[in-house]
């Protein structure tokens, strides 16, 4: 186990049992959340490669503008 996580797990022991529960959820939650992520982008992967390549031809071709965020509608 990683010497931070290690360090994280020694001092949520030291705390009451539902601030434990509170950690733990937000853990858990958060690995789920990220495994769903990784499970999207690899749904979609070939299609975000599609994507990319359009738009670095768009931009090889001198389609596209540039973005100046002080100049966008609010």
């Amino acid at each position: 186990m990683a010497t931070l996580l290690e360090k994280a797990f020694e001092r949520a022991a030291k705390l009451p049992a539902a601030e434990q529960d509170q950690i733990a959820t937000l853990m858990l939650d958060e690995m789920e959340d990220e495994l769903e992520w990784q499970a999207k982008f690899s749904r979609d992967a070939v299609k975000l490669d599609e994507i990319a390549r359009d738009v670095r031809a768009q931009i090889l071709h001198g389609e596209t503008l540039p973005l100046i965020p002080d100049e966008l509608p609010e």
